[in-house]
């Protein structure tokens, strides 16, 4: 099993405001390409992939949509909006939502008022971490056994207490190369990577 978590900081959790942020400062557009990588291929798509996209612009709390490709039974297309259309079904289910609730959206999708911090934490308990570093150990010298999450940000960097907490959880620094790369395309070096194991 792969997994991947996109940390959005700037991603609205109103629908309206994701949808209306696409090719702005917020850039939304960053979680329909990161979801799009980790789980399309051509003509078909990838089987035991999980995506979480945190979405933390928030006035109460940040909202969490989960993809299970396996649960999966109609993906709507892979272009930018039918991607985006399906965050938004789930921001629009999470309306009046509770900290730390669950609500399923659709078959594969499911929408919790979780943070990134508390995501990681569960986690870790049955995955390995990895979370990109250009000082990290290269992907190529690194052995994966088990179940590998890998942890992502958009345009704003991890806070630097986040990175205390991963490394008291154990997570691993993985570099992709010495340029800053976009989480969309550091899921297809990553699953290029492993698909040659």
């Amino acid at each position: 099993m792969r997994t991947f978590v996109l940390r959005a900081r700037a991603a609205p959790t109103d629908s309206q405001k994701l949808l209306a942020s696409i090719g702005k400062e917020a850039h939304a557009e960053i979680l329909a390409h990161t979801l799009m990588n980790a789980v399309f291929v051509a003509q078909s798509h990838r089987a035991d992939v999980r995506v979480y996209l945190v979405l933390e612009s928030t006035q109460d709390f940040s909202r969490t949509v989960f993809f299970d490709i396996n649960a999966m039974h109609e993906l709507g297309g892979f272009d930018e909006r039918a991607l985006l259309g399906k965050i938004a079904r789930a921001l629009d289910a999470s309306r009046g939502m509770g900290k730390e609730e669950a609500r399923p959206v659709e078959s594969g999708v499911t929408v919790r008022t979780v943070s990134f911090e508390r995501l990681v934490l569960e986690l870790a308990e049955n995955h390995q971490l990895y979370v990109m570093d250009r000082k990290g150990t290269p992907i190529r010298e690194q052995s994966f056994q088990g179940n590998s999450c890998f942890l992502l940000t958009d345009h704003i960097p991890m806070p630097k207490n986040t990175f205390h907490t991963l490394e008291r959880l154990g997570t691993k620094k993985l570099s992709l190369g010495s340029k800053m790369l976009f989480a969309s395309q550091c899921v297809v070096l990553i699953h290029h990577e492993l698909d040659q194991r």
